[in-house]
């Protein structure tokens, strides 16, 4: 039985952290950080999520939702709500919003208790936290 692969996404303001489950749906990857210059400039980061669902066959991608710790909707989630559309429009697949709080702070005490050192740590952060982001989605659809 095969299953398609599903894409996480960390969606900030310069970066986008990139990860991909397995075929059967149960772990997820970390991929790479898509980085651009600047927040407005998504052609070419929309250009390379379309590249990286076609080399992994998606045929779903979860996007984190950063709401606030009260459950409201801020600007970051706004934005997110943004991109949502624009990646619908652009790939035709459907994009699961998935509630983030707390996996960039997950992420970057992931990579402290690895000894990676502060400076480095940014390096990687967008890209664990990604992977958080598609492991509870993975996780919730076992349950």
């Amino acid at each position: 039985m095969k299953y398609t692969r599903i894409l996480g996404l960390d969606y900030g303001s310069k970066t986008v952290g990139v990860a991909v489950s397995d075929g059967l749906g149960l772990t997820a990857q970390g991929v790479e950080i898509i980085r651009r210059t600047s927040e407005n400039k998504l052609r070419q980061t929309l250009a390379r999520i379309e590249a990286l669902i076609q080399e992994y066959e998606v045929k779903t991608i979860v996007l984190g939702f950063p709401k606030n710790m009260n459950n409201t909707i801020g600007d970051r989630a706004e934005k997110s709500l943004v991109f949502k559309d624009m990646l619908e429009r652009r790939t035709g697949l459907p994009v699961v919003m998935w509630d983030e709080r707390l996996t960039t702070v997950s992420a970057n005490r992931t990579l402290m208790e690895a000894g990676v050192r502060r400076e480095r740590r940014k390096d990687y952060v967008d890209q664990i936290a990604a992977v958080y982001i598609l492991q509870g989605y993975l996780d919730s659809r076992r349950n």
